[in-house]
């Protein structure tokens, strides 16, 4: 369980910092996420600003929590009540027909779409997995070799999450392989 542990630590820490750069990167970047929360018509205008710039916060908040053992459990239970509000706020989007585009680290043109739903559903499964693993697991050392072979692994995992909708995009998109 302790593998288990940081390694579902390290995939959430390096997908949140990713989002959190992606978004925070320059004004224009965040002004083009909170476009996209205005666009996703979920709540009033203003209030979907202040929703941007929340969302912002909360992840930077879940990267410094999951950060520290100390902190860890906090960090896993702030990443999920955030992912299952990305999750209802991509379906209720596509539910009420709005192709938004996914800023979800930063300059995407991708729409939301159902790809979004699966990635923050896994997310929140690598959360749930951590969460129960930092509760059940014992002190048990971790050795150097697998401690880097779970950050390598985790390093991985998290990449290919955080470019989910471009990978999808590869084996879904049947425009790609006609003639034109």
């Amino acid at each position: 369980m302790t593998y288990l542990f940081l390694g579902c630590r390290a995939l959430l820490l390096v997908v949140f910092l990713a989002a959190v750069a992606g978004k925070a990167r320059g004004r224009a970047a965040f002004a083009e996420f909170a476009s996209s929360v205005v666009a996703l018509r979920l709540l009033p205008r203003k209030a979907s600003r202040a929703a941007a710039a929340a969302v912002v916060g909360t992840e930077a908040a879940a990267a410094v929590l999951l950060a520290f053992p100390a902190t860890a459990l906090a960090g896993f239970v702030v990443a999920i009540g955030l992912l299952v509000a990305f999750v209802t706020g991509i379906v209720m989007a596509l539910r009420g027909g709005r192709a938004v585009p996914c800023r979800c680290f930063g300059a995407s043109a991708t729409p939301l779409g159902p790809v979004h739903v699966v990635r923050n559903l896994a997310l929140t499964a690598v959360g749930l997995a951590g969460l129960a693993a930092g509760l059940t697991s014992s002190a048990w050392p971790a050795h150097a070799g697998g401690v880097a072979v779970t950050a390598a692994t985790a390093a991985i995992g998290a990449l290919i999450l955080i470019r989910f909708d471009d990978l999808a995009f590869l084996f879904t998109d049947p425009k790609r392989d006609s003639p034109s």
